[in-house]
């Protein structure tokens, strides 16, 4: 084990990948941790496709988007992801983190330094930019003002598993131009039935013209793939394509954007497994009186960091470390993902049960 933080579990260092148990010094552990909830990652029909990418393109293509030899693969599956979410454009890039950054800095310069923003509090620090002010009310301006807005937030509280409320949308004025950016790792794959935020945000946003929505995520969580994705509107991606964030970047694997326009319905099957799982697991967990977990969404946060050690010690890993920084509180969380099965939810419930009997 490496060291941690005060309150926070030593780190297990394993040589494997993690599936629904993993191995450390001898012994096996039921593996309720990590953000695979479609179980992708471990999926064996998806490792065939990386493999049938691998032999047609290679590691990796270490080449600018804007090159003058471009891999037809990424808009494949950018229209793929386009779809899933009902967007009417997608545009990747190599990580969630770069997805956000890209979107910032390109909106630091539109917006100009007038412009006025909300950052809701526990935005993911891929949304953060030292030119973009945090938790100011962009929306007290005088009527008809052609100071333009923003709005930056998560669209899941994914340390203590809650979804947030979008219904505030309605009541933003009509005659100021406001970009909207939300951050949708967590949601992409999992919320409104794998489509994410995008559907229910365009919804709410419905006598909003005014408003410019942009989402951005890490594929690397449900989606199990090496890279970042951006949704917004055919003008908007373009102009993010001109950027020196995009253009100078590197993309993703393009033998992982193969796999994933290869991947038929496998994402679809997933999560049907893990919506099956996710309402077991509530109806074990819940009555507990232990866990709070948003529904649809697949973690069980707890405030009892000290059920982690219990459940270690029979057998269970579960999430729990200092996050965003080493110097922050540590957070519990039962992860649940498609690839578990109904004997696997049923043992960690049990010494649920025997860990809240004896509080």
């Amino acid at each position: 084990m490496s060291s941690s933080a005060p309150g926070t579990l030593a780190a297990f260092q394993i040589d494997h990948m993690p599936d629904r148990t993993i191995d450390h010094q001898g012994q096996s552990y039921l593996f309720f941790s990590g953000t695979s909830y479609l179980g992708m990652v471990q999926h064996p029909a998806m490792h065939a496709l990386l493999a049938e990418g691998l032999s047609r393109y290679g590691l990796h293509f270490g080449s600018s988007r804007n090159g003058n030899l471009q891999l037809q693969v990424f808009a494949e599956a950018e229209a793929k992801l386009a779809a899933l979410v009902e967007a009417p454009a997608a545009l990747t890039v190599s990580s969630g983190m770069l997805a956000g950054q890209v979107v910032v800095d390109w909106l630091a310069s539109v917006v100009g330094p007038d412009a006025v923003g909300y950052q809701a509090p526990g935005t993911h620090p891929a949304l953060w930019h030292p030119l973009l002010k945090a938790h100011v009310n962009p929306f007290t301006q005088p009527a008809g003002t052609s100071c333009p807005a923003y709005v930056l937030a998560n669209s899941v509280d994914a340390i203590r598993s809650k979804t947030y409320s979008f219904n505030w949308l309605a009541a933003l004025p009509t005659d100021q131009l406001i970009y909207l950016v939300v951050d949708d790792s967590h949601g992409l794959g999992i919320l409104n039935n794998g489509r994410g935020i995008w559907s229910q945000l365009t919804e709410q946003l419905t006598n909003h013209p005014n408003v410019k929505l942009i989402v951005t995520a890490s594929l690397a969580k449900a989606m199990g793939l090496p890279g970042g994705v951006i949704f917004s509107d055919p003008g908007t991606l373009a102009s993010l394509r001109q950027t020196a964030y995009f253009g100078a970047c590197s993309p993703m694997p393009p033998a992982y954007a193969h796999a994933y326009v290869q991947s038929g319905n496998l994402y679809a099957d997933a999560y049907k497994r893990l919506a099956r799982n996710l309402a077991l697991a509530r109806q074990l967990l819940i009555p507990t009186r232990l866990f709070q977990q948003a529904e649809g969404y697949p973690v069980f946060y707890t405030d009892h960091d000290e059920i982690a050690p219990y459940l270690l010690g029979k057998g269970i890993f579960v999430y729990s470390f200092a996050y965003p920084t080493a110097a922050d509180k540590a957070n519990t969380r039962v992860v649940i993902s498609a690839y578990h099965t109904p004997d696997d939810l049923a043992e960690i419930a049990f010494y649920a049960k025997e860990f809240a009997r004896s509080l």
